[in-house]
């Protein structure tokens, strides 16, 4: 069972946003067996106009996270949670897959449901490939540094050691042109 937490950034959450809400991410519950405890992180926000809703729903052995804008706060959760079910279908075919493979049959789900979540999948279901490696030692810096350094090489995040803690961080550019700062 759902757990919310939702936020509003620059919106007051009313009632019927918040109900609306749940009750789209609560759908997400019929594609498990026994409905998930997990809490779900909703943040709705608002800037000039265009309206966005980021889901996060940490679980066991799956971390579901969507972000989608619109100039319609509904519509964005429509789109959201269509996100949403698109990585459990993918996730719960590659269980099925491996499961096939290994020969455990109870984690086999109906041949044909599959069929159709891979044609839903077909546009999503590419494999990680990671073409290229890159190596280089983190220079200890404050995080502000690191942003006029990422801004100077022209990317959208920067991985450097904290000289304060001596962590290594990232400092990243939000798609609203703010600074983001990941901790480890």
């Amino acid at each position: 069972m759902f757990q919310f937490n939702i936020r509003g950034e620059n919106l007051e959450v009313t009632d019927s946003i918040k109900n609306y809400v749940e009750k789209k991410v609560t759908k997400l519950e019929r594609y498990f067996d026994t409905p998930p405890s997990s809490e779900v992180h909703v943040n709705l926000s608002v800037y000039n106009s265009e309206q966005t809703i980021e889901v996060t729903i940490p679980m066991k052995n799956l971390l579901l996270r969507a972000e989608e804008h619109n100039t319609d706060l509904y519509a964005a959760v429509d789109l959201v949670v269509d996100k949403l079910e698109r990585q459990i279908r993918k996730h719960k075919t590659k269980v099925n897959r491996k499961a096939r493979q290994e020969g455990a049959p109870k984690y086999v789900f109906a041949e044909m449901e599959e069929k159709q979540a891979q044609e839903r999948l077909q546009e999503d279901d590419e494999d990680v490939n990671i073409v290229r490696t890159k190596r280089f030692d983190l220079k200890p810096m404050a995080s502000e540094e690191a942003a006029l350094q990422m801004d100077m090489l022209g990317h959208n995040f920067y991985v450097f050691t904290n000289a304060e803690t001596d962590e290594t961080n990232i400092v990243y550019k939000r798609r609203d042109g703010r600074y983001g700062l990941i901790e480890t």
